[in-house]
């Protein structure tokens, strides 16, 4: 008969618990229940004053973050000005992670402050002293056990927090083998079904997914994010030649499209670049002035120089990743653009990449079933 390591895990942490309450003794074990009660009450409390803040501070932070202006500059900067630009203008202009990033400094701070405070009540009421020192003096069988049964009460407290976590993943990946495994645990189930279901089942089963998969949408616009800020300074030579290419077409589609044939027609694909990426796992990095340069890439550095000349004519685009058809069956690594056509109202995606292969790849029928985005 195998045993389930979710159940096991679980007595483990209750055991443990009544050994470590044993040990202290009721005095010892009492002190330590005080001092557990405290930073569950803070932790709770914590993230509910924390999330209040996030909803009243978001909003003025966006307010203020847009009044600073800040842009990118149009220059070559180091490494951790990069992260600057890119964590701050992110945190501007996309909602989740300036709602996220307001809750854990909230939280943090709420936690410490409402711990601390619990832990000075508890002293000033005589609930709790700070220990003299650990496991000294000989126990009695009786302060032991009292010891002993208070541990179990912490073990049942900390094997419920187990629980809540393992909820939060099946409710995340509820078709995943770790999921169906966590689900087959007798124990699991009772503390899930009597306890974290009645709490808080109905905001972590159903709401918790679709928020998960907002932020996984969101993470893929800061990525994107990221080669804004690399790519932000464009050099003469690229922003001429970008110029002069769209020069006299009327509107946002031509520009697009005419760019879209520049690039994928002067570009040769780098085959000994992804050759000495897979055999030696050397990966040549390279910025689109390189590219520009060169006129030899892979499908990361024909999107990012369509990015720099589309954006240099007034186009506003983006850099996508994910994944691309093989023609084999399968499906690998992939980078392409996607461009905001004003006339239109909407974005379209294109892959200069592929120009070369034959065929239109500017905003084709069935575009997303040999193009899957990361998500």
């Amino acid at each position: 008969m195998s045993v389930n390591l979710v159940s096991l895990v679980l007595v483990c942490t209750v055991l443990a618990s009544v050994v470590q309450g044993a040990f202290r003794g009721a005095s010892g074990s009492a002190q330590r229940f005080v001092q557990f009660a405290a930073e569950g009450a803070s932790t709770v409390v914590g993230v509910v004053a924390a999330w209040k803040l996030a909803e009243a501070l978001s909003p003025a932070l966006e307010s203020w973050l847009i009044a600073k202006q800040i842009a990118i500059p149009n220059e070559e900067i180091g490494f951790f000005k990069q992260m600057y630009y890119t964590f701050v203008t992110a945190v501007r202009d996309f909602p989740l992670l300036r709602f996220g990033t307001v809750f854990v400094v909230a939280y943090s701070l709420c936690r410490v402050t409402l711990y601390r405070l619990g832990m000075a009540v508890a002293a000033a009421t005589g609930l709790w002293s700070r220990p003299s020192g650990p496991g000294s003096g000989r126990k009695s069988w009786m302060s032991s056990g009292i010891g002993g049964a208070i541990g179990s009460l912490i073990g049942v407290g900390r094997a419920l927090l187990i629980i809540a976590c393992l909820f939060v993943y099946t409710a995340l990946f509820p078709e995943s083998p770790f999921a169906k495994y966590v689900q087959a645990s007798g124990l699991y189930m009772q503390g899930a079904t009597q306890v974290i279901e009645p709490v808080g089942g109905d905001l972590l089963e159903k709401r918790l997914p679709v928020f998960a998969e907002a932020v996984g949408q969101e993470f893929q616009h800061i990525l994107q994010r990221k080669y804004e800020v690399i790519d932000a300074r464009v050099p003469d030579d690229i922003a001429e030649a970008a110029k002069q290419i769209a020069a006299g077409k009327e509107d946002d589609e031509a520009k697009a499209r005419a760019l879209y044939q520049w690039v994928g027609t002067r570009v040769q694909y780098d085959w000994d670049k992804v050759e000495l990426y897979e055999t030696k796992r050397i990966w040549k990095e390279q910025t689109p002035e390189d590219t520009f340069a060169t006129r030899k890439g892979v499908c990361i550095d024909y999107s990012r120089l369509y990015a720099v000349m589309a954006r240099t004519v007034g186009l506003d685009v983006k850099v996508v990743t994910g994944l691309g058809y093989d023609g084999r069956g399968g499906y690998g690594p992939h980078a392409w653009n996607e461009v905001y056509l004003a006339e239109r109202g909407e974005w379209v995606p294109l892959d200069s990449t592929w120009v070369s292969s034959g065929g239109n790849w500017f905003d084709p029928p069935g575009f997303d079933k040999t193009h899957i985005r990361d998500a």
